[in-house]
């Protein structure tokens, strides 16, 4: 992304990616759980649980039920620590990948469609009533 985006466009970037998302026949992700994605495929691992919970500023229970709907949508998988069977690892998968690779060409499409927009809402002015 380029860095000569200023905030209105970042934002508008987010708001085309979300909206494409939407569209698409494809996984439908809460922020929390986009968030929990994103962690753990833009960040080296391994990563658990209680790692996510701490990074993500969110309860474990919070980052379970996360994980419990990207188990379903097959992004990605929990594996029991061979070193710590206490411990629950969290992994990539195929489908998470090919995920990432989607939302990146979304949001690359995205981007370079910011720079044309002009600055929308944020220059109006809104009421409130």
């Amino acid at each position: 992304m380029a860095a000569s985006h200023n905030a209105d466009q970042l934002v508008g970037i987010l708001r085309d990616t979300v909206v494409a998302l939407v569209r698409r026949d494809g996984p439908d992700l809460s922020a929390r759980q986009l968030g929990v994605f994103l962690t753990c495929y833009l960040h080296d691992g391994p990563h658990t649980v209680r790692g996510l919970a701490a990074g993500l500023n969110v309860s474990k229970p919070a980052i379970t039920r996360a994980l419990d709907r990207l188990g379903e949508l097959d992004l990605a998988r929990r594996k029991v620590d061979p070193l710590d069977r206490r411990s629950v690892l969290v992994q990539r998968t195929m489908k998470g990948a090919a995920f990432l690779r989607d939302l990146r060409s979304v949001m690359t499409e995205a981007s370079a469609v910011a720079p044309r927009k002009a600055p929308a809402e944020s220059s109006r002015k809104v009421a409130h009533g």
